[in-house]
């Protein structure tokens, strides 16, 4: 999740609360439960500003579902006045794939609403996730244009992902359940 600097407040508010209402939708949470799906969540922004804020979790019950939920929504922002900094991100992202290694699938999900400013190129670490068979999916959250949706399908995410666009933050809680409910159907397709 982007928490750099051009996230103010209330859209840091927006992404928490979409995040946490889509977990909660019932035909979302069903399939998390039942294919007991692990999540977690990292907060993002420049070089050196990456933070494992929810860790691994098994979606074993619905009460792991509203647990986690819960606990996404009350999740304090990790960084303010920060760069833009993606290929930073997915390398932290994918070192924590070692912590559970027993995932029928590997999924990592990049939001943002900014291309980036600093840090390295994304493209090396795109590549090391298709070798270690990990997905990389994409939200783009975009003000004007399309040039954050651009940078993602040309850049950042994996040849078997995709990017949903949200125009602006508002849009973002229908983005990310559009975006959640694709990738577990993948599962079951």
């Amino acid at each position: 999740m982007d928490v750099s600097n051009s996230v103010d407040p209330s859209e840091y508010r927006l992404q928490v609360d979409g995040l946490a209402d889509a977990l909660l939708d019932p035909e979302i949470a069903e399939i998390l439960v039942r294919d007991s799906v692990a999540l977690s969540v990292i907060q993002w922004s420049g070089i050196d500003s990456q933070q494992h804020t929810l860790p691994w979790t098994r979606m074993r019950s619905p009460l792991d579902v509203r647990s986690f939920s819960a606990a996404a929504r009350a999740m304090p922002r990790a960084f303010v006045l920060s760069d833009t900094a993606p290929a930073e991100a997915l390398s932290y992202a994918l070192d924590r794939f070692t912590q559970v290694p027993d995932c029928k699938r590997r999924i990592i999900d990049v939001s943002g609403d900014g291309t980036p400013n600093a840090g390295s190129e994304v493209g090396p670490l795109r590549r090391r996730a298709e070798r270690m068979g990990i997905t990389i999916n994409g939200i783009a959250i975009e003000s004007l244009g399309v040039a954050i949706t651009n940078f993602y399908r040309r850049h950042l995410i994996t040849r078997d992902g995709f990017v949903v666009t949200a125009r602006g933050h508002r849009d973002y809680p229908r983005a990310i359940r559009i975006k959640i409910l694709r990738e577990i159907s993948k599962v079951l397709g």
